[in-house]
């Protein structure tokens, strides 16, 4: 199940689901998304609208299906390493951090989604350089 049409959009939805772990949208966290998302996408792109449709879709997303469209996301879009180069876990980190504290729930959803790069990527090798 994929449900982006670009790795970045996914990528997105990723940062949403990191800030969203601790079952709270918390200002900073949101600004931080904001910041990142501003060195994802190109200048001309309405952040504010594109973080608006993914904390929508994440709302409406079925929660119990996050590990298979994950999987199937990596999956998908296993050609757009390059995003990943730009310390996507060291973001995630900074988003969760944003807030001024990480929660146990935050943690664990931050090791999940981990495991689910390195299980689901024939290339585990070139994305670890980038973990």
């Amino acid at each position: 199940m994929v449900i982006h049409s670009s790795f970045k959009d996914f990528i997105l939805f990723l940062y949403v689901h990191m800030s969203r772990a601790d079952e709270n949208y918390d200002p900073n966290e949101m600004a931080t998304i904001k910041k990142k998302i501003r060195g994802l996408f190109e200048k001309d792109t309405d952040i504010e609208k594109k973080l608006y449709i993914a904390i929508r879709e994440y709302n409406s997303f079925d929660r119990s299906k996050l590990t298979a469209l994950f999987k199937a996301s990596f999956k998908h879009f296993d050609e757009d390493h390059n995003v990943l180069k730009n310390n996507f876990y060291s973001d995630l980190n900074e988003i969760i951090a944003a807030d001024g504290k990480v929660e146990l729930a935050e943690s664990n959803a931050l090791e999940a989604l981990k495991e689910i790069i390195e299980l689901n990527s024939d290339k585990t090798a070139e994305w670890k350089d980038y973990l």
